[in-house]
């Protein structure tokens, strides 16, 4: 496994291979199983595969949240060595950013909805800093997960606004056995809250109205950021004290009573 600290190895790792069968995983470390699905997805569909660390501190709406965030370097290239990844790039914010976050991608409607309107400012360091990776990398395909199903629509409909030629890969939602979806931010849940956090998704696939989710929700300790419905999903945002967890179902044909 190739590991490239500049963008200067990043070229030179992809002159040696060929473009059309790479496929990319960006992340933010703290690798979960979660990732590691997509990883071998993309292990399964191309000859190369190469994944990013970055802590993006652009999309950052709360010092403390970037402050707080796991950082497990040694663990997350174990783990990726494991499963025969051929690359990882791990740039810093000088390499992603040579402009200091003077030039940013906007989107004026879905980013403006949801966790948007909740985290100012979030989706426009999201779009940003994919565009500057599928820019440097050019994979022929780019896995996301459904967890942050917001973001995983507004990076498909980013992809074909400025026809970039990546395919954007949606993948499944993975999950703890007790429902809970996996996420770099359960790391930070204290015990009791862990027992807690679970409730999120048994609450949302149940059959509660939104409004009587809501009130559930609020019983059981989560301070409710929105529960909406987009696309033939219903969209969950919540607190645990200060850990926000997002979570979404698929409803099909279900309908949904508005809050």
């Amino acid at each position: 496994m190739k590991i490239l600290k500049s963008i200067i190895d990043l070229n030179k790792y992809l002159k040696d291979i060929e473009l059309e069968s790479l496929g990319f995983i960006p992340t933010m470390g703290a690798l979960h199983l979660g990732h590691i699905s997509l990883v071998e997805k993309s292990l399964q569909e191309n000859t190369h595969t190469l994944v990013s660390i970055f802590v993006n501190p652009t999309q950052f709406d709360q010092a403390h949240d970037l402050k707080n965030y796991p950082i497990r370097l040694e663990e997350d290239l174990q783990k990726l060595n494991l499963i025969h990844v051929n690359a990882v790039f791990i740039p810093q914010f000088e390499d992603l950013y040579p402009d200091n976050y003077s030039y940013s991608v906007h989107e004026n409607k879905l980013s403006q909805l949801y966790c948007g309107a909740h985290r100012k400012g979030h989706f426009n360091g999201v779009l940003t800093v994919v565009m500057k990776l599928l820019n440097l990398i050019s994979p022929m395909k780019a896995y996301f997960g459904e967890k942050d199903y917001q973001q995983l629509i507004l990076i498909k409909n980013m992809v074909d606004a400025f026809f970039i030629k990546t395919k954007i890969i949606p993948c499944t939602i993975i999950r703890e056995k007790d429902g809970l979806a996996m996420s770099s931010r359960n790391l930070r849940l204290n015990p009791e809250e862990r027992k807690i956090a679970p409730s999120l998704y048994k609450t949302i696939n149940s059959n509660l109205t939104t409004n009587q989710m809501h009130k559930k929700l609020t019983s059981l300790g989560f301070k409710v950021d929105y529960i909406e419905q987009l696309d033939n999903r219903l969209l969950v945002a919540a607190y645990l004290n200060n850990i926000r967890l997002i979570d979404n179902i698929e409803i099909h044909s279900k309908e949904m009573k508005e809050l």
